[in-house]
């Protein structure tokens, strides 16, 4: 998956389209990611000791993954995301839009030379 907790995601398709939001939970089995502020519902609490005033809770439930793009840090649109080999070996994330990169993927190994 090319979407990791704490990106800033788009809406591109659903009820909520167009709508931005940090990326919250990733859930790589499901192919669903959570999104702050995206596809809320009510969730109906009982009166307990935890929650002693009952009524109805809003949270966030998850989203397919291929309904959300994730934000170009330098354009500030939409953008595809690959993953490209760098000289050293290692494997780093980038924006197909500009070129930025968007953090490391996975680190090498010294001893071996060999992706963890």
């Amino acid at each position: 998956m090319h979407i990791r907790q704490d990106d800033i995601v788009q809406v591109i398709a659903g009820e909520d389209r167009g709508v931005r939001g940090k990326v919250l939970k990733v859930q790589p089995k499901n192919g669903k990611v959570v999104v702050e502020g995206v596809n809320r519902v009510y969730k109906h609490m009982k009166r307990s000791q935890k929650n002693p005033q009952g009524g109805r809770l809003s949270k966030e439930m998850a989203v397919d993954i291929s309904n959300v793009m994730l934000v170009d840090p330098n354009s500030d649109k939409p953008t595809r995301v690959g993953v490209r080999v760098l000289k050293d070996g290692s494997r780093e994330r980038y924006s197909k839009r500009g070129g930025a990169s968007l953090g490391a993927v996975s680190a090498i190994r010294k001893e071996t030379g060999k992706r963890k």
